[in-house]
């Protein structure tokens, strides 16, 4: 399966599955889980970003482990809406990953997305600055996926 529009993944997927949400960073993948029902995005994890093939063996461990259909990615778009560096690096590690496993992938425009993560953590979850860097990245990724969520009902 190749790359579809948001709005298509619930009709790509199996009874019972759910969607994985990511937040790509240079330096971790930040992830988050839909429910069955695609209405609610929930923090699971965050991984320390290696080599592409341990990435992948912990992303496939998490795939099989929690019944995932399908993958929506947050692509970071430049302010004007355009691709830069970091976007292609999205596309790149999606390409690598459906060369390995073939399943439903979408993005989602995920600008601003870790301020926004960051602003909440700080200013109504009251977190130290040390326990926002532990959850930042899977709260982005569920924001993200969150967005996504809403925007297919």
């Amino acid at each position: 399966m190749a790359i579809c529009k948001p709005t298509e993944l619930k009709a790509r997927l199996a009874r019972n599955q759910v969607i994985l949400g990511l937040d790509l960073g240079a330096k971790t993948i930040g992830l988050a889980l839909s429910d069955a029902g695609y209405m609610i995005a929930s923090p699971l994890l965050t991984i320390n970003r290696r080599k592409f093939n341990q990435d992948f063996a912990e992303l496939e461990a998490v795939i099989t482990k929690h019944n995932v259909g399908a993958l929506l990615l947050g692509l970071p778009l430049q302010m004007d809406g355009t691709e830069g560096a970091r976007a292609q690096s999205t596309r790149s590690f999606v390409s690598e990953l459906l060369k390995r496993r073939e399943m439903p992938v979408a993005f989602w425009d995920e600008r601003l997305s870790t301020a926004a993560v960051q602003r909440m953590l700080t200013d109504e979850a009251d977190l130290s600055r040390k326990r926002r860097a532990e959850v930042v990245d899977k709260a982005a990724a569920a924001y993200i996926l969150q967005g996504a969520l809403d925007g297919m009902r």
